[in-house]
């Protein structure tokens, strides 16, 4: 990773039951000589943690700011936060509490969380975790369009079961700033133009995204992990985005 501080500094974080090794092919597209990405794992998704079951929202999104501090993040120097599918509700918390360290944030099929939202608010107090489903089940909440057999079984091999606090756990908000971050919406398994119609209805998945206040929609027609099935396309996304320059929709 370079250390050209005038770079764009790029954080990637993914969803539910991924770590950092999920980004390797997009890292592999970025071009690293005009941006600093680095991809992490989420507290409660590293395998080899014995209290991972524990972990919160908070913890998540704690982890989210130290990382932007040790690479040197500052509000002269802020950083793009790219934030695939479930990584949306601790990447909500830091735009929350610390507005002023994102540029701007790219939402990868995914979008920011409301006030008090949680991804599973009725999940039993008693489960600890919820493994990866099996595919046949998985592919019935979303699209997993694009994704060769090898890919599928990366996936199996190494996700981690999400913890059950992170999935019961409320998101609470305060700041009204968070509204004003630059925001990036890539739209994969939903088209950008149906997200808008269902964020105008006050559908209670993109409600928040009707408060945007500086808003790119980009279309990448793929299934729910684009960082998989069109890695250079995204790439290429993200780049345009932490540069500043308006995201081109990909066919």
């Amino acid at each position: 990773m370079t250390t050209n501080m005038s770079a764009p500094t790029i954080i990637l974080i993914a969803g539910h039951w991924l770590g950092a090794w999920a980004w390797d092919e997009v890292l592999e597209h970025l071009d690293n000589g005009h941006t600093r990405a680095t991809a992490m794992t989420l507290p409660g998704l590293d395998g080899d943690d014995p209290e991972r079951t524990t972990r919160t929202l908070d913890d998540q999104s704690a982890a989210v700011v130290d990382l932007l501090t040790r690479l040197g993040v500052s509000e002269d120097h802020p950083a793009t936060i790219v934030a695939h599918s479930g990584a949306n509700g601790p990447v909500s918390l830091v735009l929350d509490r610390h507005p002023e360290l994102v540029h701007r944030v790219v939402w990868v099929d995914s979008g920011p969380v409301a006030a008090g939202g949680a991804f599973a608010p009725d999940l039993p107090a008693g489960v600890e975790e919820l493994p990866l489903p099996p595919f046949e089940v998985l592919g019935q909440q979303a699209s997993l369009e694009g994704l060769s057999a090898e890919v599928l079984e990366r996936f199996r091999s190494r996700a981690v079961p999400e913890p059950g606090t992170v999935l019961r756990q409320s998101v609470e908000l305060t700041d009204e700033a968070r509204r004003e971050v630059s925001t990036t919406l890539v739209c994969c398994s939903i088209p950008g133009a149906q997200v808008l119609e269902l964020a105008r209805a006050g559908h209670p998945m993109f409600a928040e995204v009707a408060h945007l206040r500086h808003l790119d929609v980009v279309d990448l027609p793929t299934g729910h992990w684009p960082m998989w099935s069109r890695p250079g396309d995204l790439a290429q996304i993200i780049q345009a985005a932490a540069g500043g320059s308006a995201p081109a929709a990909s066919a």
